[in-house]
């Protein structure tokens, strides 16, 4: 289902693990075609847990939509569990967590990677 019109991967790590900077695995980089959007920039900073009043916004920009399924994850689907909250209260009918997550992709010889490309 990778590059499935109506799918969308929301990578919830930090902007470094997603681009391969850190790695945390076997392989470094992103699920191919995933979103990186970290999972505390989805916090609204003076309400503590409390989603963004613009998420709907922002998720909308990234092409994370209600429309899609869309599949969240993160190193070891903790910090995903809040990205999955967000599209769940937000109204996105097919929402997944993926439980394995970067750990299980990461270290897995036959996933494919993608890595932002450098100029």
């Amino acid at each position: 289902r990778l590059g499935a019109a109506d799918l969308a991967i929301w990578d919830a790590r930090s902007p470094a693990e997603y681009a391969g900077e850190k790695v945390l695995a076997a392989k470094g980089g992103h699920i191919p075609g995933a979103k990186n959007f970290e999972w505390t920039a989805g916090m609204d900073k003076s309400r503590s847990l409390r989603i963004r009043t613009d998420m709907a916004q922002i998720l909308k920009d990234l092409g994370i939509t209600p429309d899609k399924e869309v599949i969240t994850h993160c190193q070891t689907h903790h910090r995903s569990g809040f990205t999955y909250l967000v599209a769940k209260s937000l109204g996105y009918p097919r929402v997944k967590g993926y439980a394995g997550s970067w750990g299980e992709w990461g270290n897995h010889p036959d996933t494919p990677v993608e890595l932002p490309v450098k100029n």
